[in-house]
């Protein structure tokens, strides 16, 4: 079997890269923070809080909900969307175990 080039990585790597890759567009940051400062589910259209069409809103949904980040639950015909607090903050631990990996106090560029 032939692995892809990003399987010869580590576990931890692969799975900081996928989170990180989700997180890496403007309009999913918004959604998130949007979500996180209503503080409760938002039942209806999110895409009338931010400059972007409906479907591209829901593409980045969809992205988000993929990766566990946010949940939504059908309410008759309308969507409850929430933060799901157990994965950002699972999330929030790799991303410092990572930066933590990469910080060094004593580190200088050789000229």
């Amino acid at each position: 079997m032939v692995q892809s080039k990003t399987e010869l990585f580590d576990k931890t790597l692969i799975e900081q890269a996928n989170y990180f890759k989700v997180l890496a567009h403007p309009a999913r940051l918004q959604i998130l923070k949007f979500l996180a400062d209503t503080q409760s589910c938002i039942t209806g259209d999110i895409s009338d809080d931010l400059p972007l069409g409906r479907t591209t809103v829901n593409q980045h949904i969809k992205e988000l909900k993929d990766a566990g980040l946010i949940q939504g639950h059908i309410n008759g015909v309308k969507t409850n969307y929430c933060l799901n607090p157990e994965k950002l903050k699972h999330v929030k631990q790799l991303l410092t175990n990572f930066l933590q990996t990469i910080d060094s106090p004593l580190y200088h560029c050789k000229k």
